[in-house]
């Protein structure tokens, strides 16, 4: 089998995170993933608790608070008879919503991350980055983003997570595992299928 047939069969059970239950029981979104190397891809699923909080209602032009907070996650040591070296360059895209108008975002908390996440607005999304690397075996917590919005004038604001297609991913991470004593980086990315929305608030 070629080496990188042999590396997507590998991250198939290795991006089946288990997602330990927060205390605020969180939703559970699946993620359809797309993972590539040397020309070669496997589709998989990932499923990814997040706890989400907005006001149910704001003034016109007023402005509120949304909060997104991912559940725990553990990386594998080991997929397929692989070792599972780490997962780097995490990205997940949160869009600004329709009916407001994006202020400011932050960062609090998060755990075994490899290194400083950040927060920024790029084009529509507000993107959380995780440079990594998250070595394999390890516990791992993506930071809650609180995301300051203002109001339009009337209608509804409503949060979802990004990404509608392989195309429009709005998650992205590159995979690292051992095949035959060589690393082998691959590029997975994906959409939330469904995508639920997160909150609602109306305005008025």
């Amino acid at each position: 089998m070629k080496l990188a047939g042999i590396a997507a069969a590998a991250l198939v059970p290795m991006l089946m995170f288990a997602v330990n239950a927060s205390a605020a029981a969180p939703q559970t979104i699946t993620y359809k993933l797309r993972a590539s190397a040397a020309g070669q891809s496997s589709d998989f699923t990932l499923d990814q608790g997040v706890d989400a909080a907005a006001p149910a209602t704001v003034a016109p032009g007023g402005t509120l608070q949304v909060t997104i907070d991912p559940a725990p996650n553990k990386i594998p040591t080991e997929a397929g008879g692989r070792q599972v070296r780490e997962i780097k360059g995490l990205a997940l895209k949160l869009p600004v919503p329709a009916n407001s108008t994006f202020r400011s975002a932050s960062l609090s908390g998060g755990a075994g991350l490899g290194g400083t996440p950040t927060v920024a607005l790029q084009g529509n999304d507000v993107v959380l980055s995780v440079p990594g690397p998250i070595k394999g075996g390890a516990d791992f917590e993506l930071p809650t983003v609180t995301i300051n919005l203002q109001a339009g004038g009337t209608g509804t604001i409503t949060t979802k997570l990004g990404g509608t297609s392989y195309d429009a991913p709005g998650l992205t991470f590159t995979a690292v595992v051992t095949v035959i004593g060589f690393p082998i980086n691959a590029a997975a990315k994906g959409y939330p299928d469904p995508s639920p929305v997160l909150t609602t608030t109306t305005i008025g």
